[in-house]
């Protein structure tokens, strides 16, 4: 009996399933797929799906850092995050199964507008209406499915972060880039807060609120990003730069050609000062005006009137480096830069300041001509001069401005700041300077200015009476470093820890709208220049490469001549092709149209309505499939079959997988088992090829769906005895349920966990591990014997594919494969009468190589004989 155990438990982990880990699923599989199921799957699966968080120790795995844009806490998603959280996911999950070691962080950006407007319409602390939506969108995010490392969760209304928002801030301040002086800044009205140049709209109006926005001269809070301008506009050619694409051409714009110098001209009798640019800088002492444009003049410093529409100013500015004094004109009689309102008169230099000071009889003195080299030494001896005295000469564009980063609103950063009347402004550095807590009144709010007992503190200086600064920081300042502190979001010693920084930076795959592509990214880009400049960063950019997601689009129905928009209910649809409709109810005319989800456009869809009746899997894959991550998505239920139906169709795949092998049906003639069994090794390897580009290179999450249906259309298409007997069939459908995983964990989990426990297993090579899940699964490979292509181009154009074994084309040498591709047949056609200028070779694992041919495009002249 004894002999009898022991002979069983040596047979045991082959034939009798002994020894094996148990995958259990739900075991449904006598049931037809439906939403209830799926529920269930999801139900079962959700607190099962627990994936290994960034191991700070790892010494082996590549670190992987991906880490898509955090959201404002409206109070629920909508299928824009839905969207960018489930592609964040996907490749989070992809790069786990492909061993990577994987940051995949989240949090809140969690101040601003927003927040303060509706506890003021409901009369309550914005602190607790923040807190609620915060924990009603992370269950969202939780049910969608996302593995999300929730230990480093962080909000930006936490004084634990902000804390260290205000430690960047001192950080800034100590290296001289920031600063305070008057500005002439866009006043909202309705909001009653300074809007940045960009939030304010074509027409004049509030980004937010609508409000024609007005000028007003306020004193303000700036950081001087200008100062970083030319290393930002080099840094977008860094060869660390991945997929920018039309994004490196937007920032580029933004900060406009660094090809002059900005000095800093102080107001004579005055604490403020006037950054001015100029093109000339070797040139700067010989300044003598300075022209305002009287466009842009609010008028309040009297002068005197020397013509129409030149005024001279009784104001002077000191030359920063001669401390001469320098006339102020304000006049529309020079042609300033675009987006400038200023200009550095030097006469005798620029013809257009000769012009103006002969026409006001500005004394100057003629400047011989210098060459290249000498104009060279004095900019460099000028700006090294400048920069020693901390009065500018750095390069900048001449439309590029500093960064206004007060707001006249509650909920923000508080700017840790006291003015004090003997010490004038003094960094506050016990941190952090914590936000009272205040409930909202509708009439207009609360600002800090009105909390007394918050506004009055003791001056960091000579301990005497001061008053706190009441302006809170722009939130943008908030997301220019989360990134980091997602690093290290428990230290309560620093903001990160740059061991950590210079280990897990830079990320490795940033996703966001392209909304976010010119301003967010700049401020991100240019604190991140800073903190490098400190020692604390590895790199210069913070991001490697971008996923740029398009909108997700709603049906519209708007009423022709009124433009007032209609729910979906109330419209008749007559031709949808040529987008004719009416309101059923009166016949009016109806324009449809596609444009981004909102309430106010009634063209939302709710999340969580698409959870409850097709489930959170489905849903994903619905938001993938059709279009490209980075094309706007169309939500149109049409496109839902396609989808559905494939699902239908796993679900019935493994059905009969558990059948046949159970009950295995008659063999069929062995010539015939090894055409399909050939074939499944063929479609196995093609569409693992493919599936995979379409994950990690090209980032197509539509084409990896199409292959991975493309796979299921192989596996349904064989005969029932390769089901139950071919060992290549077995590892089609292994790799199947793997690839799919990413996009649909908790189905493919059940999938998984009914493949596994079907008999008779034939694979016992290791590369399916029995015992595990299938997000535990190593990501399929190609085998060695399989095909991939070499493909040849001659001036761009594919000519040729060459097939040779992946094991040898992995071998493969630049030389060796040119050398191949110079002997095709094809290329030698074309090559005949053209001379090869060059020749590269790139190779794709897994994927191809490709040999690109290039020659001289002229054609040897043929004599001709009559």
């Amino acid at each position: 009996m004894r002999f009898l155990t022991k002979s069983l438990q040596k047979l045991a982990p082959k034939r009798l399933g002994f020894g094996y880990r148990h995958i259990s699923g739900l075991n449904l599989w006598h049931e037809e797929i439906s939403s209830d199921i799926k529920h269930k799957i999801e139900d079962y699966w959700r607190d099962k799906l627990k994936v290994d968080d960034f191991d700070e120790n790892e010494t082996v795995r590549d670190k992987y850092y991906v880490l898509s844009m955090f959201p404002y806490p409206s109070g629920s998603l909508h299928m824009g995050h839905v969207r960018v959280y489930t592609i964040s996911d996907v490749i989070a999950r992809f790069q786990r199964m492909n061993g990577k070691n994987v940051i995949h962080p989240i949090g809140w950006d969690a101040f601003g507008l927003p927040a303060e407007n509706a506890a003021i319409e409901r009369q309550i602390a914005p602190q607790d209406w923040t807190q609620s939506n915060i924990s009603h969108m992370k269950s969202q995010l939780q049910r969608l499915g996302c593995s999300f490392e929730w230990g480093r969760e962080l909000a930006t209304c936490d004084p634990s972060y902000y804390k260290w928002t205000q430690d960047l801030f001192l950080k800034l301040y100590d290296s001289g880039l920031v600063y305070q002086k008057k500005a002439l800044v866009n006043w909202d009205p309705v909001d009653q807060t300074v809007l940045a140049d960009e939030q304010v709209d074509e027409n004049g109006c509030s980004w937010r609120s609508g409000a024609k926005v007005e000028k007003k001269l306020l004193r303000q809070w700036f950081v001087r990003t200008t100062r970083f301008a030319k290393d930002l506009l080099e840094g977008l050619d860094d060869p660390l730069l991945q997929d920018w694409r039309d994004v490196i051409k937007l920032q580029k714009h933004w900060i406009g050609e660094c090809d002059g110098v900005n000095f800093d001209f102080k107001v004579q009798g005055g604490d403020d000062f006037l950054t001015l640019w100029t093109s000339k800088p070797e040139a700067i002492t010989s300044v003598k005006f300075v022209a305002i444009d009287s466009k842009h003049y609010l008028g309040g410093t009297p002068g005197f009137v020397l013509q129409e529409g030149t005024k001279k100013l009784n104001l002077q500015l000191v030359h920063p480096l001669t401390g001469h004094l320098i006339p102020v004109f304000v006049t529309n009689q020079i042609e300033f830069l675009p987006f400038t309102d200023t200009f550095l008169g030097i006469p005798g230099v620029c013809p257009q300041a000769t012009q103006f000071a002969d026409k006001f009889n500005i004394t100057y003195e003629k400047h011989k001509d210098l060459d290249e080299n000498e104009k060279l030494r004095l900019q460099n001896q000028i700006c090294r001069q400048a920069s020693e005295l901390g009065v500018g000469g750095y390069w900048s564009s001449a439309k590029l401005r500093d960064w206004l980063i007060s707001r006249q609103r509650f909920w923000g950063t508080p700017i840790p700041v006291a003015h004090c009347d003997n010490c004038g402004a003094q960094p506050i550095r016990q941190l952090p300077v914590e936000l009272p807590k205040v409930s909202m009144s509708q009439k207009g709010g609360a600002y800090l200015k009105q909390v007394a007992d918050w506004v009055d503190c003791t001056c960091p200086k000579c301990q005497q009476k001061a008053r706190r600064e009441t302006d809170t920081m722009d939130t943008f300042v908030d997301s220019s470093w989360y990134y980091l502190r997602y690093l290290d979001s428990s230290n309560c010693q620093k903001m990160f820890d740059e061991n950590k920084a210079k280990k897990m930076m830079p990320v490795d795959l940033y996703i966001g709208g392209k909304e976010h592509a010119v301003l967010h990214l700049y401020y991100a880009r240019f604190i991140s220049h800073f903190l490098y400049s400190q020692g604390l960063l590895p790199e210069r950019e913070p991001f490697k490469r971008l996923l740029v997601q398009g909108m997700v689009m709603g049906r519209s129905y708007r009423v022709k001549g009124t433009g007032r928009y209609v729910p979906e209910s109330q419209v008749k649809v007559i031709d949808k092709k040529k987008n004719r409709a009416v309101i059923e109810a009166t016949g009016e005319a109806v324009v449809m149209g596609w444009e981004k989800m909102s309430k106010s456009k009634h063209n939302g869809v709710d999340p969580g309505d698409m959870f409850c009746e097709y489930g959170s899997d489905t849903t994903r894959l619905l938001i993938l499939g059709d279009v490209a991550p980075t094309s706007h998505r169309n939500w149109n239920s049409n496109t839902f079959p396609g989808i559905l139906n494939w699902q239908k169709r796993l679900w019935m795949t493994i059905q009969d997988f558990l059948k046949h092998r159970k009950t295995p049906p008659p063999s069929i003639p062995d010539d015939q088992f090894k055409a399909h069994d050939d074939y499944m090794f063929d479609s196995r390897n093609y569409y693992i090829k493919g599936t995979t580009f379409n994950y990690c290179r090209s980032q197509q999450h539509s084409v990896a769906i199409s292959k991975q249906q493309g796979l299921t259309n192989s596996l349904r298409r064989v005969p029932a005895s390769i089901f139950a007997k071919s060992l290549q069939f077995e590892r089609a459908l292994a790799a199947q349920i793997i690839l799919l995983a990413p996009m649909a964990p908790h189905f493919a989990s059940e999938l998984w966990s009914g493949f596994v426990s079907a008999p008779n297993r034939l694979n016992h090579s290791g590369e399916i591990d029995w015992e595990k899940t299938v997000l535990e699964q190593k990501w399929p490979s190609l085998d060695d014997s399989y095909c991939l292509d070499l493909v040849c181009k001659v001036n761009g154009v594919e000519v040729c594919n060459v097939k040779i074994p992946k094991c040898d084309i992995e071998q493969l040498g630049e030389e060796e494969a040119i050398k191949i591709a110079l002997s095709q047949k094809e290329v030698k056609e074309i090559l005949e009468e053209k001379e090869v200028e060059r020749t590269t070779y790139l190779f794709e694992p897994d994927y191809e190589g490709v040999v690109s041919v290039f020659t001289r495009w002229e054609r040897k002249e043929k004599t001709v004989t009559l």
